[in-house]
């Protein structure tokens, strides 16, 4: 039975390629937003769903912070995705043909100095895949698109220039969400996160007082969020990741202790962790 792997975008979006990375034989399910991408994979319509979460240039994609805790899905893995910007143009066109690129606004700035060395005019489009068809369906040689070598393989691009975008370290993380609970055992080599969202009681210095038992019982804490529940200013949700398993004793101190000053808290998946790309 092959797996059905859901994303937001359009075929050849740089979810897609992480999604075609973590499940090469699966069958690709496009989505137009997040909470489509969420509700194929709650419906079952969709195995597995995989969404950016962070960006090294962006930060954090702050609707996928707020749908998580929600979805009733679970975290099951993790991926960097090193985002690498390409010249994709209609079969048999060069750069010298080139007058004008499309692409969404954000890969076209981070393009900003390949595009000002050719002097290329810009073209602000949804996004980068839908860019890339969309120059393959109009087969003028004149005008390329900005996007994944995915994307141009998908719509029968050829590659101008490879690696174009002004920062080399530009990654995007995704997670790798479904129904299923599915935690690797506690004993193993392999580094594990966890991931979990808290609410903090309304008591003096109760963060910091949440935050000490990690310190004194050795758990790395690698991300901690903070975000607004419901437009309130008062109600704040935190979301982090910590290296370890629930089943470790150091982890179990350190929720022990979180659990004195907090009103809400839920796993939100334990992972194997991945390298980032550098």
């Amino acid at each position: 039975m092959t797996l059905k792997i859901a994303f937001q975008g359009e075929p050849g979006a740089f979810s897609h390629a992480a999604a075609h990375i973590l499940f090469p034989e699966g069958e690709a399910v496009p989505c137009t937003t997040f909470e489509d991408t969420i509700a194929s994979v709650r419906a079952g319509d969709a195995d597995f769903g995989v969404l950016p979460v962070e960006n090294s240039l962006y930060g954090r994609v702050t609707d996928v912070y707020h749908l998580l805790p929600e979805s009733g899905l679970f975290i099951n893995g993790e991926h960097f995705l090193r985002v690498e910007m390409n010249l994709l143009g209609v079969p048999g066109a060069s750069i010298a043909d080139v007058k004008a690129v499309q692409s969404l606004s954000v890969a076209l700035g981070q393009c900003r100095n390949f595009i000002a060395r050719h002097g290329f005019r810009t073209i602000n489009a949804v996004d980068t895949a839908g860019s890339a068809r969309e120059v393959a369906q109009k087969g003028d040689k004149s005008v390329a698109a900005i996007a994944s070598r995915f994307a141009g393989e998908i719509y029968g691009l050829d590659l101008l220039a490879a690696n174009i975008e002004d920062a080399s370290h530009n990654t995007t993380r995704f997670l790798v969400l479904s129904r299923q609970r599915n935690e690797p055992a506690a004993e193993g080599a392999q580094k594990l996160k966890t991931t979990f969202v808290f609410r903090v009681r309304n008591v003096p210095a109760a963060l910091y007082k949440a935050m000490g038992g990690f310190a004194t019982n050795g758990v790395n804490m690698t991300k901690l969020e903070s975000y607004m529940l419901n437009g309130s200013f008062t109600a704040t949700q935190f979301y982090a990741d910590i290296e370890g398993h629930p089943m470790d004793r150091s982890v179990q101190l350190a929720f022990e202790e979180l659990g004195f000053f907090t009103d809400y808290f839920h796993i939100l998946g334990v992972y194997p962790a991945a390298d980032a790309e550098s």
